[in-house]
Formats: structure tokens, sequence, C-alpha cells
């Protein structure tokens, strides 16, 4: 139940990022949110730790600040496996993973507190 309940926020929030910031990235449905959602989820899970590990130098080096462009990354490859999402650029797809991160963050944390 967890899961989609994460999916089901991670596809809204796309909606509504790609809603309110045109200019970062464009979404053309329901069916291609949910979807975003799902292959973002699968990202993280099996290629993102493999990125972290190979870039953990970097990672130290920069405090920390270079998972945001792993973070970025993500989102760019998602846009190549995901018909139907776009995201403009490989800045654009920094500002789309903060505000991503920032508002699951938010509604996560929002949720646990009415439990």
């Amino acid at each position: 139940m967890n899961i989609l309940f994460r999916i089901l926020v991670t596809s809204i929030l796309v909606l509504v990022i790609s809603y309110f910031f045109p200019s970062i990235a464009h979404v053309d449905g329901v069916n291609s949110a949910i979807i975003v959602a799902v292959v973002l989820g699968l990202l993280n899970v099996f290629i993102k730790p493999v990125l972290v590990l190979f870039t953990l130098p970097v990672t130290i080096f920069s405090l920390g600040l270079f998972l945001l462009v792993i973070n970025a990354a993500i989102i760019a490859l998602c846009t190549k496996l995901v018909n139907g999402f776009n995201v403009n650029g490989f800045f654009g797809a920094l500002l789309f993973s903060i505000i991503l991160s920032i508002s699951q963050s938010i509604i996560y944390k929002l949720s646990l507190k009415n439990k």
C-alpha cells in the first residue's frame, strides 16, 4: 500500500510541476505521469546507488552537492526512457529534481503526521 501511495504522490507532483512550470517540464497526461513515477522509482532503486558508489569521492569532496547532479541525471535518463515526458536541458532536470524532492518530502511528512 505504501508503494502505491508513493507512486500516486509522485505522479500527481509530476503533473503539478509540469503545469506550474511549463518551461521546465512537459507531461502528456496522467498515464505518462504514472509511468514517470514508476520509472523514477525503479531508477532510484537500481541505478542511483551504482552512480553514488562510483562518484563517492566527488560527492565527498563536494560535501554532498554532487548528489544533485546525480538526481538531475536520473531525471534526464527518465526523459529518454518515457515517451510523453520532456525536461528542458540539464538545468531544467536539476530544477525539476529539486522541486520534486522538496515536494515529496513535504507530502510524506504531512502524511506521516496524520497516521
